[in-house]
């Protein structure tokens, strides 16, 4: 497997961790037994290991030299420096069927009629939910937007291009649903400015109230 990373037990908790970040570690936590285990590993290298990962791919972890298949729960940063503060694993079995969340890549654009038209293509889902082994979890779930036309032209999640053994997490979830769509960028200027352009209608003054006659 090309995502491994050792770690050590760690004891320290609390105000502790400070020191122990201080010193190039990252605390974290494998959820997956009866009772959580407390874990530190390299910055450098744990860091490589989850820009690899991210939150879809399977790591085994080398803890204390005893082996963990595990995938990422939740990854906390610092907001101010965006350092690694603490990361969050979850143990699974290499026959268990798994939910993770896949970036999707659309392939193709470049080459459709709608670039040529100098259209844009709008991002609507950058990822989406998928189910299956840990072995079997893509990188990324691919769809195909070379097809791309008109204004009219969209990609829904029926055009997601699952591999074999992989399936979307929500059944519920409309196969309707836009990953992206293309719009006009040259027409929506020239609509916003002709809009900002056309006078406005002036209110036409009130007539005056007429004169009451008096009986």
């Amino acid at each position: 497997m090309s995502n491994q990373l050792s770690l050590t037990s760690r004891s320290v908790q609390g105000k502790k961790l400070k020191a122990l970040r201080a010193a190039g570690q990252i605390p974290s936590v494998i959820y997956g037994d009866e009772t959580p285990l407390l874990a530190a590993s390299d910055y450098n290298a744990t860091e490589k290991v989850l820009l690899a990962a991210g939150y879809h791919s399977p790591i085994e972890l080398m803890l204390d030299g005893q082996p963990h298949l595990a995938i990422v729960k939740n990854i906390s940063l610092d907001p101010v420096s965006r350092r690694i503060m603490n990361v969050e694993f979850q143990a699974v079995s290499a026959d268990e069927v798994v939910e993770a969340t896949t970036p999707i890549r659309i392939d193709g654009f470049d080459q459709s009629e709608a670039a040529k038209l100098h259209y844009t293509l709008m991002r609507v889902l950058e990822e989406i939910d998928v189910k299956a082994k840990p072995s079997e979890l893509p990188q990324e779930i691919v769809v195909d937007g070379s097809k791309l036309a008109t204004t009219e032209d969209r990609l829904t999640v029926a055009d997601l291009q699952l591999p074999a053994g992989v399936e979307l997490a929500d059944k519920e979830l409309d196969p309707a649903t836009v990953v992206a769509n293309v719009y006009d960028p040259a027409a929506e200027a020239a609509a916003r400015e002709a809009e900002d352009t056309q006078p406005t209608a002036e209110a036409a003054p009130a007539e005056p109230a007429a004169e009451e006659k008096s009986e």
